[in-house]
């Protein structure tokens, strides 16, 4: 009895298609979808208010510790920590849309 030998030819033309079939470009949705994609992905970050809220509930519980009159020291780190806080929050939310249009823009979807 012959030996069949298993059809290789096969198994390398299926692989090339599937491979050819993963490398074909993808093409970009139109600006208003990847801004509303964007704008979605923006409202998920902590924005200004989160950020700021963070922020100064840190800075109040270091400045109670670094200031002598603690009462006086997390009020002032409550509201150092606020304005630094919102500006993070702020910048990380404007990241979040610029990264997400980008991406959506070029192709790469997340």
């Amino acid at each position: 009895m012959l030996k069949r030998r298993p059809n290789r030819n096969l198994l390398v033309i299926a692989g090339l298609g599937i491979s050819l079939a993963l490398a074909m470009p993808v093409y970009a949705q139109t600006a208003s979808d990847c801004a509303a994609r964007a704008e979605r992905a923006a409202r998920n970050t902590t924005g200004v208010v989160g950020g700021a809220v963070v922020g100064a509930a840190g800075g109040a519980a270091v400045g109670a510790i670094v200031r002598s009159d603690s009462r006086r020291g997390a009020r002032q780190g409550a509201r150092v920590g606020a304005v630094v806080g919102g500006t993070s929050g702020a910048v990380r939310r404007n990241d979040a849309y610029r990264r997400t249009y980008d991406d959506c823009m070029a192709g790469r979807y997340r």
